[in-house]
C-alpha cells in the first residue's frame, strides 16, 4: 500500500505539478504512521508514589521533602508500564535521586551540554533536508519532498524516556506551570531559571510516529504555499488589457500584499489594487481557477473568472500544463478544490493526535501560548483588542481618507502612505535596489556596510557577517537561526536573475534583523538553556526595528519634522491590520477544536465566517464594507499553526524598544537586550526597557502624532 501511494503521488506530480505532491505526502504519513497510539491512564498509583516518597525520605532524611515529592510525581505522570514495574519505579527513583547539591548543579551543566548539542545538530539536519524546497536550486524533485518531510528528531522525545534521561531530569528538577513562572519568576536566580528550562524539555512524551506525521503535514503545507504564485502579467481587466509588467510572478499572500502596497505611490494604481484585491478574495473563497495558479500559459480575468489560452510568453511554462488551443480560446476554469483548507485541516489533525501526550497542555492552543509564548491566550487577546478596538483608529482612518482623496476600501488595511516610500515611485525603488544588489553575492558583501550604518562597530559587524549566509529563497523569505555556535544563520529572500527588487530588499532587511537577534541570543547569553528570546514575537520585534530603516539604509529616508510622526501612525495602522489576522488565527484554531470532524469545505466556510465576524466588529466601522473576509488571505494561517499573533505583539514590542532607544545606540542596546535570554516576556521587557509589554505607549504616541499633524 505504501509503495502504491508513493507511485500515485509521483504520477500526479508529473501530470499536475508539485502542488498535488504535498497533499499526497500527507497520505504517506497516514500509511507510515499506522494506528494512533493511545496513552493509557497513569500507570503509577498513589500507593506506589507514597512508597517511593517514604523510601527517599529514609535514604535522604535531609533532602527537601517538597522537592523530592514533586520530582516523584513528575516522573509518575510520564511512566508507562513498559518502562518498568511499580517496584522498578521505586528502585529507579531511589537510585537516581540526587541529594548532593554540588552533584545536582554539575549534572545540570551536563544536561546543558548534551541537549544543546543534540538540538543544534538536529536543527542543522532539518535545514539540510529541506534545502531544496526552501532555496532556489533548480527543479524540485519528488525525493526532495520525501527528505524535507522526514523528521530525523521525531524519535528523540521518546528515546529520552526509554533511556531514562528524561525521567532523571524530571526526578531532580522541578517543572513550573506558566502561572508559577509569571508569579515567581522575577525572584528566581539564574540557576533556578536554567533548572526550569531543563524541566520544560520533558513536558510531553509524544510517540515518534505522531511527531513524524506532524512534520509531514507542515512540510506539505509549506510546499503548497511556496509554489502558490500568480503570474500578474496574465491578469486581464474588463477591456482585456494587462495592467502588470511582463515576467511579474508574485507569491501569495506576501508579494500580492506588497505589490498592492507599492501601488499607493502611483496616481493610477487604484485599479491595480482593486484587481489584486479580487485575486485575494478568489483565493480565500477557493473559487480561483486551479489552472491559473503558478501558470503563465493562461490569461485570467479575476472579475469574470474567465480563463483563456495566453498568446503571451513571458515565463517558462510548467511541465504539467501545455496550452491546448489557439490564443484566446477558453480554458476550463474549475475552482481549486479546497486544497488551501485541506492543508490546514491536515496540520490540525496531525497536531491534535499529540494532544493526549501533553498532560498539562492538551491542545495546540495551550502549547502555543502557555509553552511557546509563555503568555496566556486571554492576555494576548486582550492586548490585541486594545489596539484593534482603539478609538483613535477612527481619526487615523479619517486622515488616510483625506490623504487618499477617497473613501477607504477594504484593502486599505495595507495603506502604505505614512512611510517615506509611499511618495517614491515603485519602479524607481526597484531600479535602485536592482542596480545595487544584482546578485546574492552583492547583498552578502553589503552586510557589513548595512551594519555600520545601523551603528555596529567594525568588530561586532565582522563577527555577525562571518556567521550569516544569504540564500535565494523559493518562498517570500525567512531567517533560519544557527543550531550551534559554529554554525551560520541563513538569510533568505527572493533574488531573481534580473536582480533584487524592492520587495525582496525590504524582506531581506527584516530577515537580517532576525539573524542579528539569533546570533546575539546564541553567543551572548550566559547559559545554554537560556539562549534565545522569550518567544518569536521578540525576534519579530527586532526584525521590525531593522525593517523600519530600509530606506534610510538606501539613503532615501525623509528627515523632515513630520517623518517620525508619520512613522508612528504607520506602526499603529500596521498593528491594527495584523492584529485582526492574529485574532482570526486564534479563532480558527478554537473553531477547529469545536468542530474536529469538519471537512475542508466546512473549514472554508468556517474561516470565511470568522473573518467576516472579526471584520464587522473591528474594521467595518471604519471602512464601511460589511462581511469582508480579506483578513483570511494570510498564508501564515495555513502553514505556520498559530504563528500570526507574534506579528502584532512584535510591533508593540518594537515600538517600546524604539522609544527606549531613541537617544541610545541601537547596536549596543540590542546586544544588551539579547543577552537577557529566555525568561518570561514581561520580565524580559522590564529588564530591557523598564516596563512590561503594553500597547499604551504606541497608542499615546499615535495620539500625540495625530494632534501635531492635524494642527
Amino acid at each position: 500500500m505504501f509503495l502504491y501511494i508513493l507511485k500515485l503521488a509521483r504520477n500526479l506530480k508529473r501530470l499536475f505539478g508539485s502542488r498535488y505532491m504535498s497533499i499526497f505526502i500527507c497520505l504517506l504519513a497516514l500509511v507510515a504512521t499506522g494506528a494512533e497510539a493511545v496513552m493509557s491512564q497513569q500507570y503509577i498509583d498513589e500507593l506506589t508514589i507514597d512508597k517511593t516518597i517514604h523510601t527517599l525520605t529514609e535514604q535522604h532524611p535531609n533532602a527537601n521533602r517538597e522537592m523530592s515529592e514533586r520530582g516523584i510525581r513528575q516522573v509518575a505522570k510520564m511512566w508507562l508500564e513498559r518502562d518498568g514495574s511499580k517496584d522498578e519505579f521505586v528502585t529507579f527513583c531511589a537510585d537516581n535521586f540526587i541529594a548532593d547539591e554540588e552533584t545536582r548543579l554539575a549534572t545540570l551543566g551536563r544536561y546543558e551540554e548534551y541537549l544543546s548539542s543534540l538540538s543544534g545538530h538536529f536543527a542543522e539536519l532539518g535545514r539540510d533536508l529541506s534545502w531544496n524546497l526552501d532555496v532556489t536550486t533548480g527543479d524540485i524533485l519528488p525525493i526532495d519532498y520525501s527528505f524535507a518531510s522526514f523528521s530525523p528528531g521525531a524519535h528523540l522525545n521518546e528515546d529520552f524516556f526509554i533511556s531514562k534521561i528524561g525521567f532523571i531530569a524530571l526526578l531532580n528538577y522541578q517543572q513550573h506551570q506558566l502561572v508559577e513562572k509569571l508569579k515567581f519568576g522575577s525572584d528566581w536566580s539564574r540557576i533556578k531559571w536554567v533548572e526550569t528550562r531543563l524541566a520544560d524539555w520533558f513536558s510531553a512524551r509524544v510517540p515518534s510516529g505522531i511527531s513524524q506525521e506532524t512534520s509531514l503535514a507542515y512540510t506539505a503545507a509549506t510546499a503548497y504555499i511556496s509554489s502558490y504564485n500568480i503570474h500578474m502579467h496574465h491578469l486581464l481587466d474588463e477591456k482585456g488589457e494587462r495592467s502588470f509588467p511582463a515576467g511579474m510572478k508574485l507569491i501569495t499572500h506576501w508579494n500580492l500584499r506588497d505589490e498592492l502596497k507599492a501601488q499607493y505611490s502611483d496616481p493610477e494604481g487604484l485599479d491595480r489594487q482593486r484587481m489584486i484585491y479580487k485575486v485575494m478574495m478568489r483565493i480565500i473563497n477557493q473559487d480561483i481557477p486551479e489552472v491559473v495558479i503558478n501558470n503563465p500559459g493562461v490569461d485570467w480575468n479575476p472579475v469574470s473568472n474567465e480563463v483563456t489560452v495566453s498568446g503571451v510568453k513571458d515565463n517558462p511554462l510548467p511541465s504539467h500544463w501545455q496550452p491546448n488551443g489557439e490564443a484566446g480560446s477558453k480554458v476550463d476554469n474549475s475552482a481549486e478544490p479546497n486544497l488551501r483548507y485541506q492543508h490546514l485541516l491536515n496540520v490540525f489533525k496531525a497536531e491534535r493526535k499529540a494532544d493526549q501526550y501533553y498532560p498539562d497542555h492538551p491542545t495546540v492552543i495551550k502549547r502555543r501560548f502557555d509553552l511557546g509564548r509563555e503568555m496566556p491566550e486571554a492576555e494576548v487577546a486582550t492586548l490585541l483588542k486594545t489596539v484593534v478596538g482603539a478609538p483613535i483608529l477612527k481619526d487615523v482612518a479619517a486622515l488616510i481618507e483625506k490623504r487618499l482623496g477617497r473613501k477607504l476600501e477594504p484593502f486599505d488595511i495595507w495603506y502604505d502612505g505614512f512611510k517615506a516610500r509611499g511618495s517614491i515611485d515603485n519602479d524607481k525603488l526597484d531600479q535602485i535596489v536592482g542596480d545595487k544588489y544584482p546578485t546574492v553575492e552583492s547583498f552578502q558583501n553589503e552586510l557589513p556596510v548595512i551594519l555600520g550604518k545601523l551603528g555596529f562597530d567594525k568588530n561586532t559587524a565582522s563577527f555577525l557577517v562571518e556567521h550569516i549566509v544569504v540564500d535565494p529563497s523559493r518562498g517570500a523569505g525567512h531567517a533560519m537561526g544557527p543550531g550551534l555556535p559554529d554554525d551560520k544563520a541563513r538569510l533568505r529572500t527572493r533574488i531573481p536573475e534580473t536582480g533584487m527588487d524592492y520587495k525582496g530588499y525590504n524582506i531581506a532587511i527584516h530577515e537580517f534583523g532576525h539573524n542579528v537577534e539569533q546570533l546575539f541570543s546564541l553567543h551572548k547569553v550566559d547559559r545554554k538553556f537560556m539562549r534565545g528570546v522569550p518567544n518569536t514575537a521578540f525576534t519579530e520585534g527586532f526584525a521590525f526595528v531593522f525593517q523600519a530603516r530600509d530606506l534610510e539604509l538606501l539613503g532615501l529616508e525623509e528627515t523632515d519634522s513630520t517623518s517620525e510622526l508619520l512613522r508612528t501612525l504607520d506602526v499603529l495602522w500596521s498593528t491594527y491590520e495584523i492584529g485582526g489576522v492574529a485574532l482570526l488565527d486564534m479563532a480558527i484554531w478554537n473553531w477547529m477544536y469545536d468542530h474536529p470532524d469538519a471537512t475542508a469545505e466546512e473549514l472554508n466556510a468556517g474561516v470565511v465566517g470568522l473573518a467576516r465576524r472579526i471584520w464587522n466588529e473591528y474594521y467595518a466601522p471604519l471602512f464601511g464594507d460589511k462581511d469582508c473576509e480579506l483578513l483570511a488571505v494570510y498564508s501564515h494561517l495555513i502553514e505556520y499553526g498559530l504563528y500570526v499573533p507574534n506579528y502584532p505583539i512584535g510591533h508593540i514590542i518594537a515600538h517600546q524598544i524604539e522609544k527606549y532607544m531613541k537617544d541610545k545606540n541601537l547596536a549596543t542596546e540590542m546586544e544588551r537586550m539579547c543577552a537577557i535570554g529566555s525568561v518570561t516576556p514581561d520580565l524580559w521587557m522590564k529588564q530591557a526597557v523598564g516596563d512590561a509589554i503594553s500597547a499604551q505607549p504606541l497608542l499615546d504616541d499615535a495620539k500625540m502624532a495625530l494632534e501635531q499633524l492635524t494642527k
